[in-house]
């Protein structure tokens, strides 16, 4: 026979109680368990409690801190199922309680994929330049449901994609200004591509700004790269100088005309 002889409050928290049993033997700490456990189920000196009530009061408080744990973590911000499945099992707790504190979660509306979906769309398309695709990729990582994922991106619309390149390009035209006309092209391309936004999205954007480059700006970009490449290759001389001069600047997209009369120029220094 058990028989509660103790319930002390925990000195570190007013809303958990130290349980103290004797099992025959004397007196000995069993458990602690929080406050709306001792309430459910009657715990005060003199209780007896058989087996089986002494496993489901411990049951009972596990679900109670996992639920706590869980409420506060979702304090902070609103997150997915899975994320607050990943965080009890990060914090160790069994996949039984886990799933208990998840239906606990959802009967009291504290857990809605589909509204944490739009609400994160929506916080990514107003403070990031983040396109669809990387949204989408986080949203999957976050566990949310594809057909969700699909209805809530359609909020991010063509127009606002289109606004946002358009405000990327103009920075990264400066960003890469040092390059060729072709390769600083291809490197925004590729940026806008890393960012999320499809070809379609960033072809017609590259409509509606200025992207080409007069003609004292790519010399200006030759000379850059030309006078790197001249310092890379100085030691050699003659057709051998020329042919490595030719070919580095022509993968870095400068024409074959451009090219030589660079090398023109070295030459009446």
């Amino acid at each position: 026979m058990t028989v509660i002889t103790k319930i002390t409050t925990q000195k570190n928290s007013a809303e958990r109680f130290n349980v103290y049993i004797d099992q025959g033997k004397g007196e000995e700490f069993a458990f602690g368990v929080d406050a709306n456990v001792l309430i459910q189920y009657d715990l005060k000196k003199g209780r007896v409690l058989d087996e089986f009530e002494l496993a489901e009061i411990q049951f009972a408080d596990e679900e109670k801190k996992a639920y706590n744990l869980a409420v506060t973590y979702l304090s902070y911000r609103m997150r997915s199922e899975k994320e607050v499945r990943d965080y009890l099992k990060k914090k160790e707790v069994g996949d039984m309680i886990v799933q208990q504190v998840i239906q606990r979660l959802d009967s009291h509306r504290y857990l809605n994929d589909e509204e944490f979906a739009k609400a994160y769309v929506l916080t990514q398309v107003n403070t990031t330049s983040k396109g669809p695709s990387v949204i989408k990729r986080e949203l999957q990582e976050k566990g949310i449901k594809p057909d969700i994922v699909q209805s809530t991106l359609e909020h991010f619309s063509k127009e606002e994609q289109i606004e946002t390149v358009m405000k990327l390009i103009a920075k990264l035209k400066g960003k890469y200004k040092k390059y060729s006309e072709i390769v600083m092209k291809q490197k925004i391309e590729q940026f806008l591509v890393n960012k999320g936004y499809s070809f379609s999205i960033i072809n017609e954007a590259m409509q509606h700004v200025d992207v080409e480059k007069n003609s004292d700006e790519e010399w200006q970009a030759l000379t850059q790269q030309g006078m790197k490449a001249h310092r890379k290759y100085a030691k050699y001389s003659g057709w051998e100088y020329e042919q490595k001069m030719k070919q580095n600047l022509y993968r870095k997209g400068f024409s074959i005309d451009q090219i030589e009369a660079f090398i023109s120029s070295l030459e009446e220094e």
